[in-house]
């Protein structure tokens, strides 16, 4: 894929972190159309891209992403019922159906605003770190609608129902540090530390099995509305999968390190095995 070609996403590449960058600065990274396009082809790309090991998404400029662009996803539409269509459509599927169970670890890192539809990709992201000082607002309850697509569904998702309720039904503003007190996001640090601890945590995630990490949080993800009996069949599964699919054997290879070399202390970091390991090229769950 070539990159360059890109003009409302940006793509850089550091040592297996490759970063997904909104880039409509002077629009705050409003999503029109055409981002959810470039968006939705780029994520595609890079699932299976073997450069790829983490996927960081920030925004360019002082804002993570406005939410939708009003005039171009909304007014410029209003007659164009395919056009719509076609970008709603890009707009979920990257967002939220590529993104949920999405191959490579994803990390969300939010610099600045995060608005309305940003929510949603926001939390498909398996982590999210945020500038402390960053705004958060679902406000679309302020001009007389609901928070569109799924994000009230995201939002129920990530944190508890009174806080659920507290930002879609007031459309306050609250910042990274609140956010992170309800666990809308994984970490809140002050703006000059944003990128050091969001490539701190990307290598720590690098350093899984890929296939165990990936089958890990999909894990977490299914089993959340699966009864006891489904989980129990569903995560055995998941088990023999990472043991098919998993070249080096993960665990047996773990056992011996701990066990006979005593070279390995689980507790305290990742067994030693080949970052190359092969992942199952698809498939959902």
């Amino acid at each position: 894929m070539d990159f360059s070609k890109l003009k409302n996403v940006k793509v850089e590449r550091e040592d297996g972190i490759t970063w997904v960058i909104l880039n409509r600065p002077e629009k705050r990274n409003a999503m029109s159309p055409e981002l959810h396009f470039e968006m939705d082809e780029t994520l595609q790309f890079l699932e299976t891209d073997p450069q790829t090991r983490c996927l960081v998404l920030t925004g360019a400029g002082p804002a993570y992403c406005a939410g939708q662009d009003l005039q171009k996803f909304f007014r410029d539409t209003e007659g164009d019922r395919t056009m719509r269509k076609r970008a709603a459509e890009a707009a979920n599927r990257w967002r939220w159906e590529r993104l949920y169970m999405y191959e490579k670890p994803t990390i969300a890192m939010v610099n600045g605003y995060c608005v309305g539809g940003a929510f949603m990709h926001m939390v498909a992201c398996d982590f999210a770190i945020a500038d402390q000082e960053a705004i958060f607002s679902l406000s679309e309850v302020n001009w007389g609608a609901l928070p569109g697509s799924l994000v009230a569904r995201a939002v129920t998702e990530a944190v508890g129902y009174r806080d659920a309720i507290d930002i879609c039904s007031t459309g306050r503003a609250f910042t990274g540090e609140e956010a992170s007190r309800m666990r809308l996001v994984t970490k809140a640090v002050p703006k000059a530390k944003l990128r050091d601890e969001t490539v701190a945590l990307a290598k720590s995630l690098m350093e899984k099995n890929p296939v165990a990490l990936m089958q890990a949080k999909r894990a977490v993800r299914m089993v959340r509305t699966m009864d006891f009996t489904q989980s129990y069949n569903y995560l055995a599964a998941m088990s023999h999968q990472i043991t098919l699919f998993s070249g080096t054997q993960g665990r047996a290879q773990g056992m011996k390190q701990f066990l006979d070399e005593k070279s390995y202390k689980p507790t305290f970091g990742t067994y030693k095995h080949d970052i190359a390991e092969p992942a199952p090229s698809k498939g959902r769950g």
